[in-house]
């Protein structure tokens, strides 16, 4: 596969607390793919996404974002990430507009908004559909909405990279179409993507590669569930859309 890898990870493990999380993780993410992690409950999805931005230490291996040691990484403005909705409500009351434009510091100098900024921040909310609610307090939001703004708020500084956790997770129909949508519109411009997702859903048609973990280790790296195969992959049993009465072995979801 041809592409500048964008994330690499080698060899990486990571505990927490003495739990075992990560045992000994290799991923690569090159520019322009769209990659979903995929696993069980306590496989290590979401703590995978949070060692490649600091959120989690790394007691082994290496990591490498746009080719520089991620110790050593200092351009953040590159990276959008958007947080599971359920760990990234702080209480603090804010609007719309203020929760979005916090997304854009990273692209200001000293803190200062100049008319590009103001405007990337109604174009962020405009692409979520969320422009009419720009002077709204968060605390209004249904969840939908709100995981809209968490979006905004990692597309306002244009990054190259995003980084998304579970962003359907507990989002209504017509939310998830408008994120889906957002988002094939940022792939289309070149955007590079890892997220963790329980299902594919509408995502579906943007996923280039599915990296299945299980127990912190990676159990498939390759095309996503549906190309790979009805027994391919052990594991969960999962019904498929199309035959409700036929649980599929696929070893993706739980």
């Amino acid at each position: 596969m041809t592409g500048e890898p964008v994330i690499s990870l080698r060899g990486v493990t990571a505990e927490l607390g003495a739990r075992p999380v990560l045992r000994g993780i290799d991923l690569t993410v090159r520019r322009g793919e769209v990659v979903a992690l995929l696993g069980a409950n306590g496989s290590g999805k979401s703590t995978a996404i949070r060692t490649v931005i600091g959120q989690v230490p790394v007691s082994g291996g290496e990591i490498e974002l746009f080719g520089t040691p991620r110790r050593a990484f200092r351009d953040w403005s590159r990276v959008g990430y958007v947080p599971q909705r359920t760990t990234a409500a702080g209480g603090v009351p804010a609007t719309v507009t203020e929760v979005v434009s916090a997304g854009r510091l990273s692209r200001t100098r000293f803190g200062l908004f100049r008319r590009a900024d103001h405007e990337a921040v109604r174009d962020a909310l405009g692409l979520v559909g969320m422009a009419d609610r720009a002077k709204d307090n968060v605390e209004a939001l249904s969840g939908g909405q709100h995981q809209r703004v968490l979006i905004a708020r990692a597309l306002v500084a244009r990054p190259e990279l995003l980084i998304m956790d579970e962003p359907m997770a507990g989002v209504d129909l017509a939310s998830q179409e408008i994120l889906a949508r957002t988002l094939r519109e940022q792939v289309e411009q070149g955007t590079t993507v890892l997220l963790v997702l329980h299902e594919l859903g509408p995502l579906e048609p943007l996923i280039d590669r599915a990296v299945v973990l299980r127990d912190g280790c990676v159990l498939h790296d390759g095309p996503p569930p549906r190309a790979v195969g009805q027994h391919a992959l052990p594991g969960h049993d999962h019904v498929h859309p199309h035959d409700e009465h036929t649980p599929l072995r696929t070893g993706l979801l739980s």
